[in-house]
């Protein structure tokens, strides 16, 4: 403890709630004011007396069906000048209330269980987290993207102030981080559930668990510290204004302060479990428990509690001290407890008295968790508890399938929920990028790029070689897989009447041997998949292949040849295929329906170095972003945006940069909402070294079109 500092002492107590306070965060207004939330189903806003000491209880809010877990304030906006207040509750839902009514605004539904968390951004971002495992993000009323990777309850959540990044803790023991809806990296250390999230800086952070530590993290993922102090679960934390100290709270009653990395003061409150804090701006802190009060400390003389209501404290803190006969233990008796003896059975329950004022209890799964060191397993227990100084150490190297010990906010177990060397000559010019192509002489206050209207397709071949590959390879074929003479006269028909535009309609007999010659051998198919990358334009074709009955088929055969192990060739051309689908109405409608699925695969080729692949993943991007202009689906968009983001990141070749320019104009014009989530995904911080891009000059003029919606 650091000696000669100023102490914080007792504020007020705010008596109010009927049960555990879950929940506080600094409110926007008033100045210096507060909201709660609780298990008592309602949230409250508290607002100070006087420029010195005490706080009333200014607005008593109500939405939820079930108890309320997690509060945050959604910044000021032009509608809303106060900001919002952003509540989770065990009814799976998250009220939005504003500050001059008692009942929601609009209330989020689709979270599968309890919301623990909840973080905001800019531009209205709301994050959430969930006992299902999964954190959303919200813009207005809408999910725009659900981040799934962990495999446990999201305890704790928050938005970086770079925009784009954001942050999950879990009871899967790991924090992820999270850019434009993607994973980019999972922070691993913590031993038990990751419970609470803090921000320092644009670059650190720190986090908290139900392994009694707290740690302080490089968002390259670097652990740059372990604190410990506090000898249970810790539940929150919360960082001072402008400095890197710190506030945390814990199942062992206490409230501790953090100063230059040392515990510099614990303060002992009457009531078991210390839920949440937060940090006023005027350095205050203010703390939440489970016996529903309120408490406020300062370093502040003048806004110090009276002599006598620190006396009373004093006095109820005294009457709190632990039962050395039941300790924290509820209703059980740990004299009935049976004795050491039973310390070499596996399975049964024992207890070891410490001291006068604790009672140290476990539950072995064969006999001690450790090699004993000494012969006395009752002293091998004690020494293995106390191991650190005292504070908590948790029960061995935990394994996935250990049971979890109890949490006392459910009573029970831990909530654990549940190029391209095709052989092919790719002649003449593509048309969205060849002559047709916007020069820089154009006027540059006309918008000829976005939105786009129609998909883009890959057209231009040489028929000729692609036949001649066709026939190569044919007799390389196995045996059941070989063409006939016949088979390869139906083929070569089939590619003249589409390279020739003609009127005639591939027969059904021709499309099955397309169909026989695209299941060939991984090694030699990109000529049959050239074939059908140019068929797939024709109506009947797109039909017949799309259609609801053999559409899902074609699709998974296709998404198996994205494979990031699998042939380049093969890769871009099943690209090609998918965008040339989006041609026809029965083509659309199943890449719309695989869309999730299609894209998470594409989407793993952007590490590549393979300029052409990255083209065809820029335009698939872009055809997406048609539809969902045309249809205004803002999940659509928000995956799209989430893509666009990711590989701008990676993609080296100037065209499909532009292309992907012209997906992200093409989503945010005439959308609002799709604006802000561009935004807060920080999406235009990306995009800005595009503006001074000289050749070509589509690049740039695209590019600052876009920074003007922005």
């Amino acid at each position: 403890m650091a000696s000669g500092a100023t102490r914080y002492r007792l504020s007020c107590s705010l008596p109010g709630h009927e049960l555990d306070v879950r929940g506080l965060v600094c409110c926007l207004y008033p100045p210096g004011a507060f909201v709660s939330v609780s298990r008592d189903r309602t949230t409250r806003l508290w607002a100070p007396d006087s420029p010195n000491r005490g706080f009333t209880e200014m607005h008593c809010m109500s939405g939820h069906s079930n108890f309320v877990s997690c509060v945050c304030i959604i910044p000021s906006s032009d509608m809303y000048p106060h900001g919002l207040i952003a509540t989770g509750g065990n009814d799976h839902n998250i009220c939005i209330f504003s500050l001059d009514s008692p009942v929601p605004l609009y209330i989020l539904k689709g979270h599968k269980n309890t919301v623990c968390s909840l973080s905001s951004g800019k531009f209205g971002t709301l994050l959430s987290g969930s006992w299902d495992t999964t954190a959303k993000v919200w813009l207005n009323d809408k999910c725009m993207m659900t981040l799934q990777g962990h495999t446990a309850a999201v305890w704790a959540v928050k938005i970086l102030p770079e925009q784009g990044l954001m942050l999950t803790g879990s009871a899967d023991r790991t924090i992820k981080l999270w850019k434009a809806g993607r994973c980019e990296r999972t922070f691993s250390g913590h031993e038990d559930c990751v419970r609470g999230l803090a921000i320092l800086s644009e670059t650190e952070f720190l986090s908290c668990a139900n392994d009694a530590s707290i740690r302080r993290w490089q968002i390259t993922g670097e652990c740059l510290e372990v604190y410990y102090g506090h000898t249970n679960y810790i539940y929150s934390i919360s960082v001072f204004p402008n400095c890197k100290d710190f506030v945390t709270t814990a199942e062992d009653r206490s409230l501790r302060i953090w100063k230059h990395g040392e515990c510099a003061q614990t303060i002992r409150l009457p009531a078991q479990s210390i839920w949440c804090c937060c940090v006023l701006d005027n350095g205050d802190i203010v703390v939440g428990a489970s016996d529903g009060i309120i408490r406020v400390f300062t370093e502040s003389e003048d806004r110090t509690a009276s002599a006598e209501e620190i006396k009373a404290f004093e006095k109820e803190l005294s009457q709190a001290t632990i039962d050395s006969k039941t300790g924290d233990l509820g209703d059980i008796n740990a004299e009935q407890l049976p004795g050491r003896e039973h310390l070499n059975e596996p399975g049964k329950y024992f207890s070891v008295s410490s001291s006068k004022n604790a009672t140290i209890f476990c539950s072995c799964s064969t006999k001690t968790p450790y090699t004993p060191p000494f012969s006395d397993p009752y002293v091998d227990l004690f020494c293995f508890v106390c191991t650190g100084g005292g504070r908590y150490v948790p029960s061995s190297s935990v394994s996935s399938n250990t049971l979890p010990t109890a949490d006392p906010f459910t009573g029970a177990g831990r909530y654990v929920p549940g190029s391209s060397s095709l052989g092919t000559t790719v002649a003449g010019v593509d048309p969205f990028t060849g002559n047709s192509a916007y020069r820089s002489a154009a006027s540059k206050t006309v918008n000829i790029y976005f939105p786009k209207k129609e998909a883009v397709t890959f057209d231009q071949a040489n028929p000729t070689q692609i036949l001649g590959k066709l026939k190569e390879l044919n007799g390389t074929a196995p045996e059941e897989k070989k063409l006939t003479e016949d088979d390869l006269i139906l083929l070569e028909k089939i590619l003249s009447l589409i390279c020739n535009s003609s009127s005639e309609k591939p027969t059904a007999q021709q499309l099955q041997i397309l169909w026989k010659a695209i299941n060939w051998p991984e090694d030699i198919v990109f000529p049959a998949l050239d074939i059908l990358r140019l068929s797939i334009k024709h109506p009947s074709v797109n039909e017949n292949f799309c259609n609801e009955k053999e559409g899902a088929q074609l699709s998974s055969h296709l998404i198996n040849l994205l494979n990031p192990k699998g042939k380049p060739a093969n890769q871009l051309l099943a690209l090609r295929t998918f965008c040339n689908c989006f041609v026809g109405q029965a083509g659309q409608k199943l890449m719309m329906s695989q869309r999730e699925s299609l894209m998470s695969h594409a989407i793993e080729l952007k590490s590549g170095s393979n300029k052409n692949i990255h083209i065809a993943l820029a335009t698939l991007t872009l055809n997406y972003s048609v539809c969902f202009h045309k249809d205004h689906n803002i999940e659509g968009k928000a995956q799209c945006l989430s893509v666009i983001s990711t590989i701008l990141e990676v993609v080296q070749d100037l065209e499909a940069t532009f292309r992907l320019l012209v997906a992200l104009g093409t989503l945010i014009s005439d959308d609002s909402n799709a604006v802000q989530l561009a935004k807060s995904l920080g999406v235009d911080a990306q995009i800005k070294k595009y503006a001074s891009v000289s050749e070509p000059a589509k690049v740039s003029e695209c590019c600052r079109l876009i920074l003007n919606l922005l």
